[in-house]
C-alpha cells in the first residue's frame, strides 16, 4: 500500500475514534442516570415516558414531539439546543464506550437482511460488501473507507480467538488479499453482503468462508 493511501487509513480511522469520543447528543440506546433526567422531565410535561434510564424508541418519539413544540429540528435526538430547552441547563459531556457502538452496528446490520448484491452498491437499494459495512458503520457514527482492501488497514488486527462482536472479518475470494469483508456477530457468525445470498449470516467455520478467511480488524 501507498504512503498515501496509508496516511488515508489512518486519518480514516482517527475520524471513527474522535466522532465516538465526540458524540454530542443523547440517542437510541443510551442508558443512565443522565437519560433518566431527561425522560423524568418530559414525563412531567406531560408526555408518555418511563423514567428508566434506557433511551428507547418511546423516549425518541417523546423527544420529537417536544422539539417540534419548541420549533427544534424534530430528529429525535437530545442535542444542545434541546437539551436547554427542556432542562433549562447546559447538557453534560455525552461519552460513550465501545460496547455501545458495537451494539448499534450489530442492531444496524440485521436491519438490511435480504438486500440484494449489487457490485459497487452502497445503498439499501443494492450493497457490495464494502459498500455495506461502510453503510452500516457510518449510520453508527463510524466512519470507513470504501473499499475492503482499505477497510483492512483501519484499527488493529485480533486474532480469531478474540473475535467481538462488531469486528471485521476478511477473506480472500475473487482475488488474493482482502477482497470481501463481513461483520462479525458472535457465535462463530458474521453478516455480509455475498454476491450469492445479498445480506445474510454465514458461519466463519464454514468450508469456504473458512478457507479464504485472511484476519480481522478492530475499529472501535
Amino acid at each position: 500500500m501507498s504512503k498515501a493511501m496509508r496516511i488515508f487509513a489512518l486519518s480514516m480511522i482517527l475520524m471513527c475514534w474522535f466522532s465516538v469520543a465526540g458524540a454530542s447528543a443523547f440517542r437510541v440506546g443510551d442508558q443512565g442516570s443522565d437519560v433518566a433526567e431527561i425522560q423524568g422531565q418530559l414525563a412531567s410535561l406531560g408526555y408518555d415516558v418511563a423514567a428508566d434510564g434506557d433511551y428507547g424508541p418511546a423516549t425518541a418519539e417523546a423527544v420529537k414531539a417536544f422539539q417540534a413544540t419548541q420549533g427544534l429540528s424534530a430528529d429525535g435526538l437530545v442535542g444542545p439546543s434541546t437539551y436547554a430547552a427542556l432542562l433549562g441547563k447546559s447538557m453534560p459531556e455525552v461519552s460513550r464506550g465501545t460496547n455501545y457502538i458495537s451494539r448499534r452496528v450489530v442492531s444496524e446490520s440485521m436491519n438490511y437482511l435480504g438486500v440484494p448484491y449489487v457490485f459497487g452498491g452502497t445503498t439499501p437499494s443494492g450493497f457490495d460488501c464494502s459498500g455495506y459495512v461502510r453503510y452500516v458503520f457510518a449510520h453508527a457514527g463510524v466512519y470507513l473507507p470504501r473499499t475492503a482492501d482499505a477497510q483492512y488497514e483501519c484499527g488493529y488486527p485480533v486474532s480469531m480467538g478474540e473475535l467481538v462482536a462488531g469486528d471485521l472479518v476478511f477473506f480472500s475470494t475473487y482475488e488474493p488479499g482482502p477482497s470481501h469483508v463481513g461483520i462479525y456477530l458472535g457465535d462463530g457468525e458474521f453478516i455480509n453482503a455475498s454476491s450469492s445470498q445479498g445480506v445474510s449470516i454465514a458461519s466463519l467455520y464454514s468450508s469456504y468462508w473458512g478457507s479464504c478467511y485472511i484476519g480481522a480488524r478492530r475499529v472501535m
